[in-house]
Parts: structure tokens; sequence; C-alpha cells
């Protein structure tokens, strides 16, 4: 199958296990994944990876999103070089800027696997130039992506099998009815404290089923999962969810060079609010583990390419607080 039929999640495995394996165990064996907050299902299969160096069953068996992981990882410097290559043309070059651009990064020291990473993970997370990509996998004498057979298991607890589309369905709409409920009591709970503005009110007590006290949902935009906490102080319905603003971001951890400072200005992506607060994930010019890249960062005004946290931080809803722009339901789907 060439690079040019195979599925998104396919291209990327295959492009894993074509990689020059002695180069991607250096880079895996210097990764300090202890202590990193990770999910369950990228972090185990990369640490089995810097254990049994297996790249071939990494690719072939381990879940897709520590395959995805794994590509941005790779990805991270050569992805800024063709970007700064490709200036203006960056967000949907044709093929003629593209392959200039790969010729120029192989001409500054990139490697194969560079390339193969670049290109591979533009596909495979569909950018504008996705067909683009996959035409100069297929085109390349030295880029050609193996046959791969899929292990993965499907009743792994790292890779649940897939299900019924309309079972899913309603599984969601049942936790979108249990939220609901959930969500009227806590108003009535906070209603001496806290002032909201007035909703139409909701006949439960009157009403045959209890779905009915259902608030319509867009099925367009994926919901955002909230721990119990943050479910009890915010809300994911607030005006500003999935608006980029510039808000003052407390950082993580104390800063050496600057202990007297606690935070900094930055864009950030408002994920849920209260009245007084904003809960938000930070976008960062520098990529590390636990950040991926925040595509429409061209589209919304920052000057260099980004990368979107997955901490979140609650920040006061103050005079701090600049909308930028706001996020399509896609570009917010492929964040959560």
């Amino acid at each position: 199958m060439s690079a040019i039929t195979a599925s998104p999640h396919d291209l990327m495995r295959r492009a894993i296990a074509a990689m020059d394996a002695d180069e991607i165990f250096a880079i895996i064996d210097e990764m300090h994944l202890d202590g990193v907050k990770l999910p369950a299902v990228v972090a185990v299969p990369l640490k089995s990876l810097q254990k049994k160096h297996d790249l071939l069953g990494f690719a072939a068996g381990a879940p897709i999103d520590a395959v995805n992981s794994l590509l941005e990882f790779l990805s991270m410097q050569p992805l800024e070089q063709v970007v700064a290559l490709l200036g203006d043309h960056a967000e949907n070059p044709n093929h003629e800027q593209l392959s200039e651009a790969i010729g120029a990064l192989r001409a500054q020291g990139a490697s194969r696997n560079d390339v193969i990473a670049v290109l591979a993970l533009a596909a495979g997370q569909e950018f504008p130039a996705a067909s683009v990509c996959r035409q100069l996998l297929d085109e390349g004498d030295d880029l050609q992506l193996p046959d791969l057979t899929i292990t993965v298991g499907s009743n792994s607890l790292l890779s649940p099998k897939e299900q019924d589309a309309a079972v899913l369905e309603q599984r969601r709409l049942r936790r979108e009815e249990e939220k609901a409920r959930k969500k009227l009591q806590a108003e009535k709970a906070r209603a001496p404290k806290v002032k909201y503005e007035k909703k139409p009110k909701v006949q439960v007590a009157t009403t045959p089923k209890p779905v009915a006290a259902v608030p319509v949902v867009d099925l367009s935009r994926r919901d955002i999962m909230l721990t119990p906490t943050e479910q009890a102080l915010f809300e994911p319905t607030h005006p500003l969810a999935g608006w980029v603003v510039m808000t003052d971001v407390p950082f993580d951890a104390v800063d050496p060079a600057a202990p007297e400072v606690h935070s900094k200005i930055r864009p950030a992506l408002v994920v849920a609010g209260s009245a007084t607060t904003l809960l938000v994930r930070g976008i960062y010019s520098d990529p590390f583990v636990h950040r991926v890249l925040f595509q429409p960062w061209r589209r919304l005004g920052l000057d260099h390419l980004s990368y979107i946290d997955d901490r979140r931080f609650a920040v006061a809803m103050d005079d701090t607080v600049t909308k930028l722009g706001q996020l399509s339901d896609a570009e917010w789907n492929l964040l959560l």
C-alpha cells in the first residue's frame, strides 16, 4: 500500500517502522518519562520502547496516541525549520514549494528520520498540505514506507475495542443527562453566594422523563471532560470557552533565574470558566513532552510556531484578559 492510499493511522505507524532504529533509540533513551504527567496510553508504550528497543513492535502494536506523540516529539525541531523555510506559504504549500523546503531542510543537515517524521505527522494529522506530504513520501527513493501488520490488541486496556457508534452516542447522551442534573443541583447550592445569568427554568418535577431536562447539545463540538473539582468550580458552557485570550498564566515551577516572578502574560485557550475565574491551557513558543502543536497559531495572529500545554490553570478574569480569536469546532476537537 502506498503512502497516498494508506489511512492516516497506518501511515504514521509505517513511518515509525521506516525510520533508522538506532537514531530513534538514541533519542528515546534520553527521554525522562518518570515523574512526567502523561496519559498511561502514551507513557506505558514509550517506557516499554525504552526498555525493549523494539521499534517495529512499537509501530505495529502501540496505541495510536503513543505513535502520534512520538512522531510529534521527533518532528518538533525540523517542523519549525520547514515552517520558517516556507514563510508565507506555510499554511498550505503546493508540491513544488514543500519539495523545495524539504530539500533545503536536508541541506541544513536534517536526517532521513527528520523528513519522514515531518511529512508523516502532517499527513497523519491531516494538515491542509496532507496530500502533498503523502506524494513526497511516495516519490522519495529513500522515503518509502514498509508494509506493516498492525498487531495492537483489540482487547488491550490501552487499546479499547471499537464499539458501535449508536451505543457510544447513547452513553454520551446519558452522561450529558447526568451532567445536567448535577449542574442544576450545584447552581441551587451556590445561588445564595454567586450571581449567575438568569436561565430558563427547567421543569424537572412535572416532566415525565428526566431526559427532557437535558439542554440541547451541539453534537459538532466535543465536550470537555472536567475533574469533579473542576466541575464544581467551572462551567464548560462559559461564554469564553473556546476562545484564545491573552492573560496572566502562572508558572508550574519556580524559575531559578527570577524566583520572584510567578506568572507571565501569554496566550491561553479557555476551556471553562466561572463568574470570576477562567480555566485555561497555556500556549507556548517552546515544545515540551506534554505540549502539542497548536495548529491555528497563524490564523489567530501569533507571531511564531506555538504549542499548547495539556495542563490547566485557573486565572482571574480581570483587565489582563484580552480576546484574540475563537477556535472552530474542528480546531477545538483536535485539542481534546
